[in-house]
């Protein structure tokens, strides 16, 4: 295929200043490398926090910056391979694929182990500019990337939630399910809505959902939650602790990022509870951490990334298993970016906001 030496890309160069270009030099094919023509990119709430300036990207408070501009966003990209390196065994020209966002390093303790999505280096798509992400025409997966292959009757707003989905059953996982326990997901955002898909199939006791959008909550309720609530117009504690006899969740997800989620779950959360954190966050969080240990003595729990999660949300997706229905609710072009971030912010009722190539 005849690659053009420039692309449209939305390049980040520095907080809030990200800007469209119409010329970006395409990248380049190394020996080991595969380049993507890119079908479709979603944006994720990371990559909001990440633009207007949050410390957890740009440092602060003696922390380093993470991200290395100018880099290009996007971490929710997949497409067709159009160039391969020599070196590149196992692919095909032509073949739908797409990649864990972590791209370790192969060497450090925690790849050796098994364990790369915890790499010490963290190189991750869409953040750095030796890895850009998908908000751009094509894009370069490099030797030690995690790559999937996609079934090409896989939709377009099916492929666009394999990465949020993916991390949504990582949480799932960390938390240990058994039919036994009564479970509350913090948030119905389309990450809260991939756990409750999966939480599903797991056949808790109960599956609660907690969210201040009475339409997520319907969409919960679809997905296979058996109880929504309203944290705005109910006592959400006080719901939980009357339909578990005063004892309350067994287990706590949370995956909305705000602070107040936090103070709610250890309200809840019953003694010996495990409670999973899953959210970026924009802003600290204040806790008595004495309810962790003299009051309850938690087993609380992170939940980063989607490791080894991919193959199976490609399948399930796939044969309808994990549900998908009316999660993308808007898909932009490049172009309209700016609008496009807007929606993705929530502030219109949105979930999943995408861009289409």
């Amino acid at each position: 295929m005849n690659i053009p030496k420039t692309m449209k890309a939305l390049v980040a160069y520095g907080k809030g200043e990200y800007k469209f270009e119409k010329d970006y030099p395409t990248p380049e094919c190394g020996p080991d490398d595969i380049i993507i023509k890119t079908e479709g990119c979603g944006i994720c709430a990371g990559d909001l926090k990440c633009m207007h300036g949050a410390g957890r990207f740009w440092g602060d408070k003696g922390n380093p910056s993470w991200v290395r501009p100018p880099f290009i966003p996007g971490h929710e990209f997949f497409g067709r391979i159009v160039d391969m390196g020599e070196n590149v065994k196992g692919f095909s020209i032509g073949e739908r694929i797409t990649a864990d966002q972590i791209v370790p390093c192969g060497e450090c303790r925690f790849c050796k182990t098994g364990r790369y999505w915890m790499c010490q280096p963290h190189a991750t798509f869409g953040f750095q500019k030796e890895n850009n992400g998908g908000m751009a025409e094509y894009v370069r997966y490099p030797k030690t990337a995690v790559v999937h292959k996609l079934p090409d009757s896989m939709t377009l707003e099916e492929a666009l939630l394999v990465e949020p989905y993916s991390c949504s059953k990582h949480c799932v996982d960390r938390a240990q399910i058994t039919n036994e326990d009564v479970v509350v997901i913090s948030g119905a955002g389309t990450l809260g809505l991939g756990m409750v898909t999966y939480a599903r199939m797991k056949n808790p006791a109960k599956l609660v959902v907690l969210d201040l959008i009475d339409n997520r909550l319907d969409k919960a309720l679809e997905f296979g939650a058996d109880v929504a609530i309203n944290p705005s117009k109910e006592d959400a504690v006080a719901k939980v602790m009357d339909m578990t006899e005063g004892y309350g969740c067994d287990i706590y997800i949370e995956a909305t990022g705000h602070p107040s989620s936090v103070i709610q779950g250890m309200d809840m959360i019953r003694k010996l509870g495990r409670f999973v954190e899953f959210s970026v966050f924009g802003e600290s969080t204040t806790l008595d951490w004495s309810v962790i240990g003299d009051g309850k003595e938690l087993d609380v729990l992170g939940s980063h990334l989607s490791p080894y999660c991919y193959p199976f949300v490609i399948e399930h997706i796939s044969s309808g298993r994990l549900k998908t229905d009316g999660v993308v609710t808007k898909i932009f072009e490049l172009e309209d970016w700016e609008q496009a971030f807007d929606c993705a912010s929530g502030k219109y009722g949105d979930l999943k906001v995408a861009f289409k190539f």
